[in-house]
């Protein structure tokens, strides 16, 4: 009996632990090296606000010149209530920047021009022309 569970856990442990190894290093199940982190600027927002929708179009200028040293995203109140929460956001707009590990180092509320954002980022050090 004792021999017949060996026959049984070993395989099954060793499953287990190959498991365990690909799952905590997706790059070798996948072959690939996994992206650098950028910084980030969310810009918390929604459809319905002037100043929010003068914000969307300085992140979609900012988009095509600074996206390879850094990510932009519109985050909106009616279709990302979890990232309101998580970021206790109150007032709309809101500039929330995050260095490349994800943790937030500035936030401003209100409207921004596209000068003051890229002067922003150059004092964060997330943008370098």
């Amino acid at each position: 009996m004792k021999s017949m569970r060996c026959r049984v856990v070993k395989p099954f442990l060793l499953l287990v632990v190959f498991f365990l190894i690909f799952q905590a290093l997706p790059a070798w199940s996948q072959g690939s090296s996994p992206a650098k982190a950028k910084p980030a600027l969310y810009e918390f927002g929604a459809g319905y606000c002037f100043s929010c929708k003068e914000m969307e179009k300085v992140m979609a200028e900012l988009k095509p010149a600074y996206s390879d040293q850094m990510e932009f995203r519109m985050v909106y109140a009616d279709k990302e209530k979890d990232l309101f929460q998580q970021y206790k956001i109150m007032l709309i707009p809101t500039q929330v920047f995050l260095d490349a590990s994800g943790k937030e180092v500035d936030r401003h509320i209100g409207p921004l021009t596209k000068e003051e954002v890229i002067q922003k980022l150059k004092d964060l050090k997330f943008i370098s022309k």
